[in-house]
């Protein structure tokens, strides 16, 4: 049996599941993203899997974190400016 759980919307600025997060790298550019399961994942729609290695870099982190996730061309560097669920 499947169950449909609607998104809520958290203030705790915890990036889980659902979540958009925004992120600004070292250049000051940002850009947005939505964690996703593997099977909804579409880097067009920059919609991230949560297995991907940007996804588990930005799982259970919190806004104004930084983070460090490692690419096959090298490692880049993340601020979490930005969590919402909506």
């Amino acid at each position: 049996m499947l169950t449909v759980v609607a998104p809520t919307d958290r203030d705790d600025g915890k990036v889980y599941f659902g979540a958009w997060v925004v992120l600004e790298d070292d250049d000051q550019v940002e850009v947005e993203y939505r964690l996703v399961g593997p099977d909804e994942a579409d880097a067009k729609e920059r919609r991230v899997s949560i297995d991907s290695p940007m996804g588990r870099a930005l799982l259970g982190r919190t806004e104004g974190d930084e983070v460090t996730v490692v690419r096959p061309r090298g490692p880049a560097a993340f601020t979490i400016v930005g969590v919402r669920y909506q």
